[in-house]
This record gives C-alpha cells, structure tokens and sequence, in this order.
C-alpha cells in the first residue's frame, strides 16, 4: 500500500503511461505481423483487450483508475472520502480532463461505488457508455495469508478464505471485502478478481520466512513473515528487467519500495525470496511513523516505564515512531526532513540519516541472501522523488561498485538508470504503477 501525504513532490508518478512508455505493444516487443496473432497471457489463455476498473478499498475511503489494457492508459481516476462520515466527497479526473470534487452523502461503500459508476457512466464527463463496456473489475487485497500466492477470480470460497485473513491484518481486509460486496451488489455480471499485497512473496524459503519462535505458532496461527507491498515489489522488478532488456529469470534484483511505509525485497531469478515486512507492516525498515524493527523487550521497558498498556504502545510503535518520531517529531513527511538535512537542522539530519542507513543494510543483507546483486531499483514516494536520499544510501554501497551519475540521479518520472556504464552494479528508479498491475493481473485471468 503506497501511504503518501497529498500534493508532497514525493507522491509525484507517472501512473497514466502510455503505449509507448511501458504499454503492451513496448511490452510484448512484437512485430506488425505478429500482432494480427492472438496474444497469449501468462496463464496460457489468449489475451482479451477490455476496460478494467481497478478499486483500492479502505474502510472510510475507496480509490479508483479506469485502465484501457490494450493501450494502458488510465482513462479515469478518483477517490471517495468520508464515506460513511458527514462531509463525504468524490474526486473524479477524466484523461485529459479537469479534475472535479464533489460533496455528497455516502452512507456506505455501495453508495460510493454508485457515485464512482456514473461518474464514469456520465454523459458530459463519463468515459464509458454505460457498464457494459467494463469487462471486469480488479480489486486491491492486502492479506492473502498462505492461501493465495497468486490473484484469483472471486467467487464464494474465495470471499470466505479472505475473510478467514483477517486477523491477520484487521485494519484492511475487511474494508476490501466491503469494496469486493458492494461490487458485486452493483455489478453481479462482471468478473471479479482479487489481487493481494502478499501474494508476490509466498515464493519466500521456509528459512526466509519462520520466526525464531515454539514452531506451534506458525502451525497453530500461521504466525510467519508475509510482507507486502507485493504488487508494487513484483511490477518494479519486471519493469527493470524490460526496461534493461535482460531476461527476469536471469537476475538478482533489488526493490526499495521507499514511501511513508517503506520495505525491501529480494528478487532472484524472477522470485522474490526475502523481503523486510512480517506478519504486519510495521516490520522491518524505519518508516514514516512506524519504528520498523526493535529488540522486542523495548514494548515491556517502556510500557513499565511509562505506565502504558498493550495498545497504546502498538499506537506508538506505528503512529508515533519512524521519522517522526526520531526527528523529535519534526515531520514524518521527507520534503520537510529533506528541507531541514539541507539547512543544518540536527533533528532531520539524525533522522535522514538513520532512515538511509537502515536501508542499506538490508540492501547489503539482501546481497548476502542472493549470494550477489545485478539491480537495485528505487520506487514509490520517496524513493522515485529522493535524489538526496537515493544518494545518502549508495554511499553505504561502494563494496557493489556502485558509480551514481548526479545528473540522472536528479532526474523524475521515468524509467531510467541513474548509475554511470562503469558501474559494476545498475540502480534504477521505477516509478510504481501497482493500479496498471492490478489490471494485467486481471485481464490475464478473465
């Protein structure tokens, strides 16, 4: 999940690309003749064009791209806020058109997934005729569990496997089911697909993913690293290999997924075998407000200490730590910590540079596990838009024979590599585009 303050320069992607910038004919690389073919999917089915309405669901906020998959391009994009709340409102930008906000009553998600059809459906500023001309709908699942390792068609069994997720991550799952229901309310004859945040890392080792707990949790409560940021992780990784021209089953790659919420994977030979998240998202890096990892005795220190109970230490560990909390609470947001490293200011110099170091040694534990690296690719908020921070943490990474070029390292919005030809390992920035995705994940099954 892509957690970015709105309107920060770090939340700046290019989510709307075209054919040419990464679209399925560049994807494919097929010649004229080959193109008048069928056109094969992963899955071994033939490819069908159609639109695909891609929903990230929350539980009081629902957001939504219109995706051409023929050409890639995102025809529509929106969010429905407040809803269930007094003050609900829905932001609707058609391609090439002026963005609108509007405030109306949604009492739930199904109002809100009404709102979001005619706004598409609209006869002035719509992009679609009517519902027909959507083919399917992929929605956003964060925690898949040992059950899914890849997207699926949703149907009943499916709803009743993720619903059994949901202790595993109560914050979200059931927000998604409630955008999947309403769905289904509004659209009973379009094909469903759930894609999860956790699926790209189910190819973990048992070694990668066991805690050094009684092994009975993990039989009894699944209690294992899971990671997330799955979609994002596995998009970044193939866009590398496309955009160097190199097979992806022949690198070692990897992904920082640098955001408010920031995490690491480890990609080797097209299968991600380590990542930094667990059993939740406030594993692993330091991040916006979340503390990442800690000795697990700090939760009994401080909660004697201090007073405090269970839960109000968890609300510290993912509200109040991170940046946030190590800038003495100076910003959770890096244009300010940025602002503040460039102007001396000691809090957002500790915390800059704590935030790099901590990434850099899981790139070097990373290496380790993969026994070297070909790519390190920087994605997501901070690490598309951080030039100051890409280059604070290649500093740690001069044993890869890594030679940073200033002038690409400064440069936004493409897919580019910013390491000069001498370098012996590439770094690249990969702007994410987890909604595009979700969409090929969906047409590939319907």
């Amino acid at each position: 999940m892509l957690e970015r303050r709105a309107g920060s320069r770090y939340d700046e992607q290019n989510t709307e690309k075209s054919e040419a910038f990464g679209g399925v004919a560049a994807f494919r690389q097929q010649s004229q003749n080959d193109r008048a073919k069928p056109n094969y999917n992963n899955y071994g089915k033939e490819e069908n064009y159609m639109k695909v309405l891609v929903i990230n669901c929350g539980s009081s906020s629902l957001k939504f791209q219109l995706i051409d998959s023929e050409t890639e391009e995102c025809l529509a994009k929106g969010l429905c806020e407040r809803i269930g709340i007094e003050g609900s409102m829905i932001t609707y930008a058609p391609q090439g058109g002026e963005k609108e906000k509007t405030t109306t009553p949604m009492s739930d998600h199904t109002e809100a997934i009404r709102l979001v059809l005619e706004a598409l459906t609209n006869a002035a500023t719509g992009v679609v005729k009517n519902l027909d001309e959507i083919g399917a709908v992929g929605h956003r699942v964060v925690h898949g569990g040992e059950k899914f390792a890849k997207s699926v068609i949703i149907d009943g069994e499916v709803l009743k496997a993720i619903e059994e997720c949901n202790d595993l991550a109560p914050l979200h799952n059931p927000a998604n089911l409630i955008g999947i229901n309403a769905c289904r309310k509004l659209m009973p004859e379009t094909p469903m697909v759930a894609v999860f945040d956790t699926a790209f890392h189910q190819t973990m080792p048992e070694e990668a993913y066991l805690y050094g707990l009684p092994y009975e949790y993990y039989r009894n409560y699944k209690v294992r690293r899971y990671g997330f940021h799955g979609t994002s992780h596995s998009y970044v990784s193939k866009r590398a290999a496309e955009v160097l021209g190199k097979r992806y089953e022949d690198l070692k790659i990897i992904v920082c997924h640098l955001g408010n919420g920031a995490s690491v994977s480890a990609v080797k030979n097209g299968k991600c075998v380590d990542t930094s998240m667990g059993l939740t998202p406030l594993q692993g890096l330091i991040m916006g407000t979340r503390s990442g990892d800690i000795d697990p005795a700090i939760v009994e220190f401080i909660a004697h200490k201090e007073g405090k109970n269970i839960d109000e230490i968890m609300n510290i560990l993912n509200k109040k730590s991170g940046v946030l909390g190590l800038s003495d609470n100076l910003s959770s947001d890096f244009r300010d910590l940025e602002a503040g490293y460039d102007r001396g200011d000691e809090n957002a110099i500790r915390a800059m540079r704590t935030f790099c170091y901590n990434v850099a040694k899981y790139v070097g534990a990373y290496t380790a596990s993969m026994n070297g690296v070909d790519v390190i690719c920087f994605t997501a908020g901070v690490g598309e838009n951080g030039p100051l921070v890409r280059s604070m943490i290649c500093e740690y990474l001069g044993y890869l024979g890594i030679a940073l070029d200033p002038e690409l390292n400064n440069r936004r919005g493409e897919d580019i590599a910013i390491t000069m030809p001498e370098s012996r390992t590439t770094v690249m920035v990969i702007p994410t585009n987890e909604e595009l995705a979700i969409a090929r994940e969906t047409v590939a099954l319907v």
